[in-house]
């Protein structure tokens, strides 16, 4: 019967996987063709940059597909009364369970190491190859109603028809320390090769500043200006690989040296606020008659400044970032095991069309599984939730929501 069930199971999870495998392939595939294919890159490379990013799609694939699965191999079973014969038979919902958590837990196994061992593997080989690409078209780089960051610029453009783009708007920093605002109604990008991205700006604004002095400020305008990204400021730029391309070893090794480097300058800070917590003191101590009384009033803003600072430094955005990705990096193929749970109980409700009822159950808790783990991921990121919460609590609910359902199937 454990035999009969996991092949039951597996097969349906085949067939769900495929399906949601499509779905997410499809959408990558779109994505390389808006961005990369638009920019008359050969298709092989393309096709080789798609099968570099297959480790994202697989990881994200297999929890749905555990689900749907699950759904419709327990639904086909109930709806055909096989369930009811097993439990005339004299075996116990046990004997349900144990086979589909062993699926669960062996697709949840095969989506980490898909996650965690491929998808950093195949991000090497992604920006290596987009490099290369990189380096024969620079214009790749700029898009539509995007914000680029590179070495030392930041370009926002608007609308792109061609290579014309209309509203450019550009933040840089020169070698000689000047930080400067250039604004331009539209541009014509063009193509230099190994030099890099030309940008030919018509009706350009230029304002420049000094790094130490803000208030002194030179500005221009002009009819045409050329401005120029240098090649290997653009390959800088996409080299850096985030959180969410690393193993979870390497995130957790970051993480480390993050908390080590963030405790080192909460020491300094709380060391400056302890010098003016002692400052403040000795004046207050020493009374109106001396001269340190004059000074209480500006230790005591010091110390309320440098307490600020710490409070404000204790919420390193960097470190919460990589947090949220090291829970994520879990939470997502261990949710095939935790979906499982809540099928069960619920392909037992089925009454006929046990796979069609499951399919449709499936897709429905899929929408919702996703909405709540983008949310979370998205509180997480940025509104600063605590990252174990923000990326685990779908699979709790999940788990908890399908333990009660099973627990009153049980005493039924």
């Amino acid at each position: 019967m454990f035999r009969y069930i996991i092949s039951e199971a597996v097969f349906s999870f085949v067939v769900a996987f495929l399906f949601f495998f499509i779905i997410f392939f499809v959408n990558q595939l779109l994505l390389m063709a808006q961005q990369i294919l638009a920019k008359k890159v050969p298709f092989q490379q393309v096709a080789l940059l798609v099968l570099y990013s297959l480790p994202q799609v697989i990881a994200l694939s297999a929890p749905f597909a555990s689900l749907v699965g699950t759904l419709m191999t327990i639904g086909r079973l109930t709806s055909d009364n096989e369930i009811l014969v097993m439990l005339s038979a004299g075996l116990s919902y046990r004997n349900i369970f144990t086979p589909a958590l062993a699926v669960g837990l062996l697709i949840s196994m095969l989506s980490l190491i898909a996650n965690d061992i491929l998808l950093p593997a195949g991000t090497v080989e992604f920006y290596r190859l987009y490099r290369r690409i990189l380096a024969s078209t620079p214009a790749l780089e700029l898009g539509a109603n995007s914000v680029k960051r590179f070495k030392d610029t930041v370009i926002v453009t608007g609308d792109v028809t061609g290579n014309s783009i209309a509203d450019v708007f550009i933040l840089d920093k020169t070698s000689d320390g000047e930080r400067r605002i250039i604004m331009a109604k539209d541009a014509e990008l063009k193509d230099a090769g190994k030099e890099g991205l030309s940008l030919d700006l018509s009706q350009a604004f230029i304002q420049s500043s000094k790094e130490l002095s803000r208030q002194d400020y030179d500005y221009a305008s002009s009819g045409f200006l050329q401005y120029w990204v240098p090649q290997e400021d653009m390959i800088q730029a996409v080299s850096s690989i985030g959180p969410s391309q690393m193993s979870s070893k390497d995130v957790g090794r970051e993480i480390n040296t993050k908390e080590v480097n963030l405790q080192e300058r909460l020491d300094e800070r709380y060391n400056k606020v302890l010098i003016q917590a002692l400052t403040l003191e000795d004046s207050l101590r020493k009374g109106p008659k001396n001269e340190a009384w004059n000074r209480r009033a500006t230790a005591f803003s010091n110390m309320v400044t440098e307490t600020q600072a710490a409070a404000a430094l204790k919420k390193d955005r960097s470190l919460h970032i990589y947090r949220v990705e090291y829970y994520k990096k879990f939470s997502v193929p261990f949710g095939a095991l935790s979906l499982v749970f809540l099928a069960v109980p619920l392909g037992l409700l089925v009454k006929k069309n046990g796979q069609a009822v499951g399919i449709i159950f499936g897709l429905i808790i899929s929408v919702i599984y996703w909405t709540l783990l983008f949310g979370g991921q998205t509180m997480g990121l940025r509104l600063g939730y605590p990252p174990f919460w923000s990326m685990w609590l779908p699979n709790i609910l999940a788990i908890s929501t399908g333990l009660g359902m099973s627990i009153l199937r049980i005493r039924q």
